[in-house]
């Protein structure tokens, strides 16, 4: 395979992670890493043997390629200079901060044949990407992806930080139209919303009820999905998937079985930036392209206009007292409800 020449703007939490999975990759030579920190790209970059800038324009006519790792305010900035210049991309999702933008970096990676992949790592998630061999139709989703605060990530809201990973999963999955959204959401410690809740129904049939906070004590990124064919339960964190499935026993009766379903032992970053070289050096289209990036971000801007109508009919006033606590009731049972326990 031909060298491929490298440029990486950004070097934050994910830049840095993208510059130490691209020095792995033998056809790979990283000429140039760029950030407006110049001390942050150069600590970042220690090892590369690389060209460190403060302005990203100085990669252009040195790199083949690009990773794009900056705050989502400036994605559609940052990418056009590049599209415009004949370079391939890979942006960290979201994909922009509008529909509009979204539009013109696909149409530009359209118009001149370029490579233009969006960083939804959990795509490459090993439990995910075995979820596709077993998963039927779906029915009925449920996602939690809950993480404790961190003023990294706050420059949006939680739809557009978290919960938008398993909006593309879902899309990805139930291949269909999303006919209704119905949203709540409240900020807690930042000026956007922190804590989101979406029920989202498809034109199939399928409904999906989708949760993310970035306000709870520990991390649970799980998502589980119903059938007629099964039921299957990935923990993206954990990078696991159980599958059970249903057959006939010797005597005809209809059994509960658990699926044998390989979940290969896979970085989920490494998998991605390969991907997108591949697709580079093979001039194939990447596993997610700027289209799928454009649809998560719909969705998400269409729970963001759910949520806003909700709160324009109940508003919340955080500076009301608080109710009198209800009497306390007998409990119904002698141990604690069936099922994972979400702690806070």
């Amino acid at each position: 395979m031909k060298e491929i020449r490298i440029g990486v703007v950004g070097t934050g939490h994910l830049g840095r992670y993208h510059l130490q999975k691209y020095r792995k990759i033998p056809d790979c030579r990283i000429v140039g890493v760029a950030d407006i920190v110049e001390e942050q790209a150069r600590k970042a970059a220690e090892g590369c043997d690389c060209e460190i800038m403060t302005d990203c324009r100085g990669l252009l006519g040195k790199v083949d390629a690009v990773s794009i790792a900056v705050p989502t305010g400036a994605h559609y900035e940052v990418a056009s200079v590049f599209l415009k210049a004949g370079v391939d991309v890979l942006l960290e999702k979201p994909i922009a901060a509008t529909l509009a933008q979204a539009d013109e970096l696909i149409a530009l990676a359209e118009a001149k044949g370029l490579i233009f992949q969006i960083g939804f790592v959990e795509r490459f998630n090993p439990a995910v990407v075995a979820l596709g061999t077993v998963m039927g139709k779906p029915l009925f989703i449920e996602s939690h992806r809950l993480h404790p605060f961190f003023e990294r990530g706050t420059d949006v809201d939680v739809i557009l930080d978290l919960m938008v990973h398993d909006l593309d999963i879902i899309l990805h999955f139930v291949n269909s139209p999303v006919n209704r959204v119905d949203a709540v959401g409240v900020s807690v410690l930042s000026d956007k919303v922190d804590i989101a809740n979406a029920r989202l129904t498809f034109a199939s049939g399928c409904v999906a009820n989708v949760t993310a906070s970035r306000i709870t004590g520990k991390i649970m990124q799980k998502i589980r999905f119903f059938g007629l064919e099964g039921y299957h339960a990935v923990d993206c964190r954990k990078r696991e998937l159980v599958s059970l499935g249903r057959e006939r026993d010797a005597q005809g009766n209809m059994t509960i079985t658990e699926n044998p379903v390989e979940v290969k032992p896979l970085d989920p970053l490494e998998e991605e930036i390969r991907a997108f070289v591949r697709a580079v050096a093979g001039r194939t289209s990447p596993p997610v392209s700027g289209t799928d990036g454009r649809n998560a971000l719909e969705l998400a801007l269409r729970i963001n206009e759910a949520i806003e109508k909700n709160q324009a009919r109940n508003p919340l006033d955080l500076t009301a007292p608080a109710p009198a606590p209800a009497p306390l009731a007998p409990p119904l049972s002698d141990g604690p409800p069936a099922g994972d326990q979400v702690q806070p």
